[in-house]
């Protein structure tokens, strides 16, 4: 079932500005970053409740897709792993197409499998993951029934 509720657009203005270019055009404008193809990743609030829109590198095996809690190698998770934490029923839209999805936090070899596909995605992951003490969370999203 689609997410219904309040959108809240992201303060940091070129997420929002990304955001609203990418699901006005389908995709066709705003759906990369330098070059490489992004999605719209939608989660619930984890205290607002409001629906949160977030673009993120597209990484799928052609039927799920995983997101990584980089936040660029901040010591932190960035605000959607929380959202995702505490509701892990989330959409996505990869152009036009927009679908339900359930995350689950992947470990160990699964994370392993799915990291590489990232990193071959977005080799920046890799910087990041040099920039922070922290595991930078996987979440492999699976279609929801």
């Amino acid at each position: 079932m689609p997410m219904t509720g309040q959108y809240e657009p992201s303060r940091a203005d070129w997420v929002a500005q990304q955001v609203e270019l990418y699901e006005r055009t389908g995709g066709a404008e705003g759906g990369t970053l330098q070059g490489r193809p992004v999605v719209i990743l939608t989660t619930r609030g984890a205290k607002s409740g409001k629906i949160r829109k977030t673009p993120l590198m597209r990484v799928t095996d052609g039927t799920r897709y995983a997101v990584v809690a980089s936040q660029g190698g901040a010591p932190t998770n960035p605000f959607w792993f929380h959202n995702i934490m505490a509701d892990p029923h989330v959409s996505l839209r990869d152009g036009t197409v927009v679908r339900d999805y359930v995350a689950r936090r992947v470990e160990g070899e699964e994370r392993r499998k799915w990291w590489a596909m990232a990193v071959e995605t977005w080799p920046d992951y890799e910087e990041y993951r040099k920039r922070t003490d922290r595991d930078i969370p996987v979440f492999v999203l699976e279609p929801s029934s």
